[in-house]
């Protein structure tokens, strides 16, 4: 089977080539080799490769800068996945997409499932979410995936952020009033090289194996934190491998860190139906995390 992989330098992206090897051939690509905001340059890339499966965890992620740009980051969260979802129907491929829990509002207390109605609150959650639509109204066989707070040992990202402050300050002050469930882009990529395995399998008679599965998925690591929670943990895990004592973590509400894009103060979503479907049950978001850690 060849795949066309995008975004092949992000985190998830990253990932995603180790897991995906084993199922087939794999053609990755970055930004330089695919301009997402070019609909010729999607068009002309995947005519030329032909894949059987189309994996897209690209997309733009600066959820503040969304706020001013946000044409491009409609461009390319918006209107590229449904160009993707074009070019793989008339192919007569399949495609994995990722999306995000930016497109909940955060007013709910218990999590999210795939039923719930998005509400963005953002440019960022609003892109993604036209990106699902464009795929869904396509109507070619797909899963979407929508995943929480990703970290990883590479790119941008929260982890990251800390490990960098903690060496630079004697105080970091952390939002507490924002609950999620953060989530590592290997755990993410390990999840669907578990998913396709099985829907790929040569025990699996559908001519188009993704169409008995086809839909909307949540794939979040297990259990939830603020992010002062999850900076607290990144500290305490640095601090048994290095005997190194962090700086002061101090609480705050989003109201004192203002941000040109507004955040949901709950997004915890449920696995449930991806369990129901793959038989996958996910760690808790603590295991992945020292999981990272370790690896780093």
């Amino acid at each position: 089977m060849k795949i066309l992989l995008t975004g092949k330098n992000g985190q998830v992206g990253w990932e995603l080539q180790r897991t995906l090897a084993p199922l087939g051939e794999v053609v990755a690509v970055d930004r330089q080799a695919l301009d997402l905001a070019n609909p010729d340059a999607i068009r002309a890339l995947i005519r030329e490769v032909k894949p059987a499966l189309i994996v897209n965890p690209a997309a733009y992620t600066a959820v503040d800068k969304a706020e001013s740009e946000p044409e491009l980051a409609m461009a390319v969260n918006g209107i590229a996945p449904g160009i993707m979802a074009e070019e793989a129907k008339r192919l007569g491929a399949a495609m994995i997409h990722y999306s995000t829990d930016y497109v909940f509002d955060g007013t709910q207390t218990s999590p999210y499932t795939e039923k719930d109605r998005p509400n963005p609150g953002n440019v960022y959650g609003k892109t993604k979410l036209a990106g699902e639509q464009a795929i869904q109204a396509v109507g070619v066989p797909h899963l979407i995936l929508r995943t929480s707070w990703v970290y990883g040992s590479r790119g941008r990202n929260f982890l990251l952020t800390i490990l960098r402050l903690a060496q630079e300050r004697d105080e970091l002050k952390i939002v507490d009033d924002q609950i999620g469930a953060p989530t590592s882009s290997r755990l993410i990529a390990e999840v669907t090289g578990q998913i396709l395995a099985q829907c790929f399998s040569p025990l699996t008679p559908h001519p188009s194996p993704l169409t008995p599965f086809s839909g909307l998925y949540h794939l979040t690591a297990a259990g939830q934190t603020s992010w002062h929670g999850f900076a607290a943990a990144i500290l305490a895990s640095r601090a048994r491998a290095t005997s190194v004592v962090g700086p002061r973590l101090t609480p705050i509400p989003t109201s004192a860190y203002p941000l040109p894009a507004t955040r949901p103060h709950y997004s915890v979503m449920s696995n449930a139906k991806l369990q129901r479907a793959f038989g996958v049950t996910v760690p808790a978001w603590q295991s992945g995390l020292n999981l990272c850690m370790e690896e780093m």
